[in-house]
């Protein structure tokens, strides 16, 4: 998964400074991170929709689009996949109780 995950972030690296009429991530890119951020929410909507279905291959497809254009959102804001790896790894075995509380 992790495999994955890379070459998906290597390909949006690629993508982001292209032109926009290239592929659809240098659109996203070119339109701003508003437009990316809302994809992103639009995304997290259908995903619920379908996990409420009870639907699994929507459910599937849903979270595909949801972290795809999530990673598209890191890459604008400049957080990579191993960033976001680390904070979990940090997190692990942490209560998620305990680990929300030490927010504030």
């Amino acid at each position: 998964m992790r495999d994955t995950l890379l070459r998906l972030e290597h390909t949006i690296a690629q993508r982001a400074d292209a032109a926009p009429d290239s592929s659809y991530v240098a659109s996203l890119f070119a339109r701003g991170r508003g437009k990316i951020a809302q994809k992103v929410g639009e995304e997290a909507t259908e995903a619920i929709i379908a996990a409420l279905s009870g639907d699994r291959a929507d459910v599937t497809a849903e979270a595909a689009d949801l972290i795809f254009h999530l990673m598209i959102l890191l890459r604008d804001v400049g957080v990579s996949l191993d960033d976001v790896l680390a904070e979990l790894d940090r997190r692990e075995g942490v209560s998620g109780l305990v680990e929300k509380a030490a927010r504030t």
